[in-house]
């Protein structure tokens, strides 16, 4: 089984997926580090990624996912034309999509980026937030709503939404 917990900046990804792959004995790739340095550059500088910058990455993270039969990425995949490019080179993935407003998680993205100096500024927020396409009924998988939940609790959410698919 492949997972992909997705969702903006700062909305849980690295840590849910991490408690994802834990549960169920997979490894776990953070999508941050598929990203080529040119990237990084760019949302360091509160540049928006465009489709374009994007295409490689997701191939990356994608091509990742193929070569495991038990894997959990952390990655943003906003767009459903992402989530489709991530499918053509891992079929079957299960979408955990971690969900919070953006005001709750400008808050996160400000402090993550002064505390452990990540390269993700709050700015970067309200383009995700205009490309994001919520899950389709026909795509597998899942809503966590993290503006509320603790950690503990968003964590168990999106376990059990992996659960109910593997069955």
């Amino acid at each position: 089984m492949r997972v992909v917990v997705m969702g903006v900046t700062g909305s849980g990804k690295s840590t849910v997926g991490k408690a994802v792959a834990e549960a169920f004995g997979f490894e776990f790739a953070d999508g941050d580090d598929f990203h080529p340095a040119a990237n990084v550059a760019k949302m360091a500088d509160g540049t928006p990624l465009t489709d374009e910058d994007r295409w490689p990455w997701l191939d990356a993270v994608g091509a990742w996912l193929a070569q495991r039969d038990g894997a959990v990425a952390a990655c943003s995949a906003l767009k459903r034309v992402y989530r489709d490019r991530l499918r053509e080179a891992a079929p079957g993935i299960v979408f955990v999509h971690l969900a919070a407003p953006q005001d709750v998680l400008e808050e996160r993205v400000a402090r993550r980026h002064v505390e452990e100096g990540h390269f993700a500024t709050p700015g970067l927020l309200t383009s995700q937030f205009e490309a994001l396409e919520p899950l389709a009924m026909d795509e597998v998988g899942g809503v966590v709503d993290v503006a509320t939940a603790s950690v503990p609790e968003a964590c168990q959410a999106a376990i059990d939404i992996v659960a109910a698919v593997e069955g």
